[in-house]
C-alpha cells in the first residue's frame, strides 16, 4: 500500500484557518481545531491462513467554538469549504444551548509552546510501506516460529501486522498552530500450548515508531511459544500473604495506575486515592517517576499537548515524593493550579528504581524474591481509584528459592495501591516499553492471595 497522504501539511493548515475564520464572523469569541489524516494496514492469520485484511483511509476536522464560557463542538470529514464552514455552524449552534464553565476556555498565550519549537523534529514519523503480501508474510513466519518452538503448539489464535501514519494540525484563535506526522506499527502472536488435558495461551507484541526496529517475527512468535508452553499443568496454591514480583509488562499497568491517579480529571473530582499527594511520599527513597515528552522516536513524544501548551520534562517523583501532577488547562483552572502540558495525558512515563544494576535481570529479580508469586496475566479490572484497592485475578508461577516451581492459576491478588507503591523493594533491569509506560519487572514486599 502507498503511506502518501492526500493532503499536505500546507493544506492541513489552510483547512485549520478557515475553520478559525469562519468562527470568529459567526461571533464565537473564541475556537480551537484539529485537523488530521491518517492511513493504515492491518492483517491476521490464523494456523497460517488469513484471517483479516483491512485498509484504512481517514481525515476528520474538529472545531470547538466557544461564546464566552460556553462551548460547543463538531466535526467532519468532509474537507470542502461548505462543509468546513458547516462544521464551525453545528459546533456555533451548540455553544448556544450549553451551560455556561467557568473553566472553559482557551490557554493564555503565556502557556503556550513557541512557533519555532513546534516546528522541530522528533523523529516521530516512519512510514512502512509494506505490501498487503509481505504483511501477511511477516505474520504466517510468527506463527511458524512459534510451532516450531515447541510441540507443545497445537494451535493458534492468530498473529497480526499493523502499521498506520498519519499527520495533523491543530491550531486556535489565542495564535497557536502547530502538527507534525507520526507512525506506529506492531506485530505479535498468540500461540495455544496442549498436553493432555492442559490447555493454555499466551501472548507476546513488539511495536515502534521505525519498522526496522520491530523485532523478528520469528522471535515474537518463539517467545510467544516458549510463554504458553511453560504454563502447562499449573494448579492452585493456598490463601497467603507473600511477596509479588510482576512481569515488565503488567508492571508498565502499574505505572498506568499511577498516571491515572495523579490526572487532573481524577483530582479535581475527588476520585483518587492520591489526593492531597503533592509533596507526600508515595514511594520509597530509591523510585523516581520521570515523564519525558522530548525522547525522540517516543510514542508519547511532542511539543505541545492537545491544546497547544508547551510541554515539560518533570520528575513527577523524586526519591519517593510526588512532585507534580497531570494538568490539562481545564483541570488546572477547576484545581486552581498551573497547566503542565498534560491535556493529552501523560508522555513518556518511565518507573525506575536508584538501586538497579545492570546484572539485575529477571533471574536476579527472582532471587531476590526467593519464595513468592511471579505474575505473568492480570485478568479482570479490580481497581478502585478512590480507595486505591486493587484487586486481580491473576496467573504466573510459583517461585522457590529464588528458581520458578511450577505455573500456578485460579487465583486473586490483593492489596491497596498506597501499600503496593510502598512496598516496591526493587525494579528489574528488564526495562520495557508499552505504549507510553516503561519500567522492569517489580517486585512488591507482600501482598494477599488467594487461591
Amino acid at each position: 500500500m502507498s503511506v502518501k497522504f492526500d493532503y499536505t501539511h500546507k493544506q492541513l493548515e489552510t483547512l485549520a484557518q478557515l475553520a478559525l475564520d469562519s468562527a470568529k464572523k459567526m461571533g464565537g469569541t473564541a475556537a480551537a481545531v484539529e485537523v488530521s489524516e491518517s492511513n493504515g494496514l492491518s492483517v491476521s492469520t490464523r494456523n497460517c491462513e488469513v484471517e483479516t485484511v483491512e485498509h484504512n483511509r481517514d481525515k476528520s476536522l474538529g472545531i470547538t467554538v466557544y461564546l464566552g464560557s460556553r462551548r460547543g463542538h463538531s466535526s467532519t470529514s468532509d474537507f470542502s469549504d461548505n462543509a468546513v464552514v458547516s462544521a464551525v455552524s453545528a459546533a456555533f449552534d451548540i455553544a448556544k444551548y450549553t451551560a455556561e464553565d467557568a473553566f472553559a476556555g482557551l490557554p493564555a498565550k503565556k502557556y503556550l509552546v513557541a512557533k519555532q519549537v513546534a516546528k522541530q523534529d522528533l523523529d516521530l514519523f516512519h512510514p512502512w510501506d509494506v505490501s498487503t503480501a509481505d504483511a501477511i508474510a511477516l505474520a504466517q513466519r510468527a506463527e511458524r516460529a512459534a510451532f516450531a518452538e515447541s510441540k507443545l503448539i497445537k494451535n493458534t489464535e492468530g498473529a497480526s501486522v499493523n502499521t498506520s501514519q498519519g499527520h495533523f494540525v491543530a491550531a486556535a484563535t489565542n495564535g497557536f498552530m502547530g502538527g507534525f506526522a507520526y507512525s506506529r506499527h506492531s506485530m505479535g502472536a498468540m500461540p495455544i500450548a496442549q498436553k493432555g488435558r492442559f490447555m493454555e495461551r499466551d501472548a507476546w507484541f513488539t511495536s515502534n515508531r521505525v519498522p526496522e526496529k520491530l523485532s523478528s517475527p520469528e522471535a515474537v512468535g518463539a517467545y510467544a511459544a516458549a510463554r504458553a508452553a511453560s504454563r502447562l499443568g499449573a494448579k492452585k496454591i493456598s490463601s497467603r500473604t507473600c511477596p509479588v514480583l510482576f512481569d515488565a509488562p503488567l508492571a508498565c499497568g502499574l505505572v498506568g495506575n499511577l498516571a491515572q491517579a495523579i490526572s487532573g480529571g481524577a483530582l479535581y473530582r475527588k476520585t483518587s486515592f492520591l489526593l492531597d499527594g503533592l509533596g507526600k511520599r508515595i514511594f520509597p527513597k530509591h523510585i523516581d517517576v520521570l515523564d519525558d515528552p522530548f525522547v525522540p522516536q517516543g510514542m508519547g513524544s511532542s511539543y505541545f499537548d492537545d491544546e497547544g501548551v508547551a510541554t515539560q520534562r518533570r520528575m513527577l517523583v523524586d526519591k519517593g515524593v510526588l512532585q507534580g501532577y497531570l494538568l490539562s488547562m481545564y483541570t488546572a483552572r477547576k484545581l486552581n493550579m498551573t497547566p503542565t502540558g498534560n491535556a493529552s495525558g501523560s508522555h513518556n512515563l518511565r518507573l525506575s528504581s536508584r538501586k538497579t544494576r545492570a546484572k539485575d535481570d529477571l533471574a536476579a529479580m527472582l532471587a531476590k524474591m526467593g519464595t513468592g508469586l511471579f505474575v505473568t496475566e492480570l485478568l479482570g479490572s479490580g481497581v478502585n481509584y478512590v480507595t486505591g484497592d486493587y484487586s486481580r485475578g491473576v496467573c504466573g508461577f510459583w517461585v522457590e528459592g529464588g528458581v520458578i516451581a511450577y505455573p500456578v492459576q485460579e487465583i486473586t491478588i490483593a492489596g491497596n495501591l498506597k501499600d503496593m507503591f510502598k512496598g516496591i523493594v526493587a525494579i528489574g533491569a528488564d526495562e520495557l516499553v508499552r505504549g507510553t509506560k516503561q519500567t522492569g519487572s517489580i517486585l512488591i514486599d507482600a501482598m494477599t492471595i488467594a487461591g
